[in-house]
């Protein structure tokens, strides 16, 4: 497809729906798809198809590149409904914009606006009885795309598939959680691929997680791959802080800029809160939480949405926030995105993308 075409999304619609399966007072998390999926192809230059069709398998040879070569970007949106009815998408522009990105360090084609933000707004009606209403609950959404060329060969692919899937999902963390700092395994170096949302971040990081989780902790802290000194985020999350009257998270190439992280200073600026973008040193934030300027810890993200942290463990020693229902900011942001991305009060940013 040229840019001087008109795009046209072709609709297979299932001819058996899933929807009466689904518990919609139980959901977990990534377990269950919606009906339909959005699918197209890029082919030697052109994006050749666009089409929305029953959720299903996909074809693929055992020869495909991203098998062996690992080019495979994704995003995660969310999707929710107003009690009218209306379906909303919180700020799916910007995951566009980073996910380009990615296909752009990832020597992958950039996926135009049209195909991303028109088929996601068109999967999304064609789904619409997925969205759940309940608060607490929302669609996740799951663009991707992926190598396809059926050839041995380290170069960048001629075909591409990109695709978005959706499931109704409740909370990732029912809970506060727990990190461990780590100081051995790296996630990211300087002038890698730590700021792009891509398969490879996700892989290296299941090792030393289990390592973490067998410790006791929910998760890792990430530090900097030369000397494990600075903070770069959680392993399914971006980081904040509170300290003192500073709203405060970990800057830099390494680290995944993420919507919900850049969503929140913006709102911390606008609040009045003095909001920096800055290196953030372990040691800094040990002796704040024992000095007691830290106040208030937490990761944010598209599945994480804001999740209090109430432990730290670094070097053999854990160190333990405060109480969470004390935790000014964080808590009033919670509260404020939840009533915006749920229709409640008025968006006078323009976030809500409405279907």
């Amino acid at each position: 497809m040229s840019a001087t075409e008109q795009l046209s999304i072709r609709v297979e619609p299932t001819q058996q729906s899933r929807l009466s399966q689904v518990d919609f007072n139980n959901l977990k998390f990534g377990q269950i798809m919606s009906d339909h999926m959005l699918v197209a192809e890029y082919n030697h230059g052109q994006w050749v198809d666009v089409s929305i069709v029953p959720y299903g398998n996909l074809f693929i040879s055992p020869s495909m590149s991203s098998l062996h070569y690992g080019q495979a970007i994704f995003e995660g949106i969310k999707g929710y409904k107003f009690a009218d009815g209306t379906v909303s998408i919180f700020r799916p522009d910007k995951n566009w914009e980073r996910f380009n990105k990615s296909a752009v360090r990832l020597q992958m084609p950039e996926v135009p606006e049209e195909i991303f933000m028109d088929g996601l707004k068109k999967l999304l009606d064609v789904d619409r009885d997925w969205v759940p209403s309940k608060e607490g609950t929302s669609l996740y959404i799951r663009p991707f795309m992926f190598a396809t060329e059926a050839a041995l060969g380290v170069h960048p692919s001629v075909s591409y598939k990109f695709l978005i899937i959706t499931c109704p999902v409740g909370a990732y963390y029912s809970k506060p959680i727990s990190l461990k700092v780590e100081t051995y395994y790296t996630r990211a170096a300087e002038g890698g691929v730590g700021f792009s949302k891509n398969a490879g971040n996700y892989a290296l990081s299941l090792y030393p997680t289990q390592l973490a989780n067998d410790e006791g902790y929910d998760q890792i802290m990430w530090t900097d791959a030369k000397e494990h000194k600075y903070i770069e985020e959680a392993g399914t999350a971006n980081l904040i802080f509170r300290i003192g009257d500073s709203i405060i998270t970990p800057h830099g190439d390494t680290i995944l800029h993420g919507v919900t992280r850049r969503t929140i200073m913006e709102l911390a600026e606008k609040w009045g809160y003095k909001a920096e973008q800055r290196k953030v040193s372990v040691q800094e934030l040990i002796d704040g939480i024992k000095a007691g300027t830290v106040s208030e810890a937490f990761a944010a993200g598209t599945a994480a949405t804001i999740t209090h942290i109430d432990r730290i463990g670094y070097e053999g020693q854990d160190y333990h926030l405060p109480p969470v229902e004390g935790r000014e900011f964080s808590n009033k942001v919670l509260d404020y995105l939840n009533q915006l991305r749920y229709g409640k009060i008025e968006d006078p940013f323009g976030w809500n993308f409405t279907i």
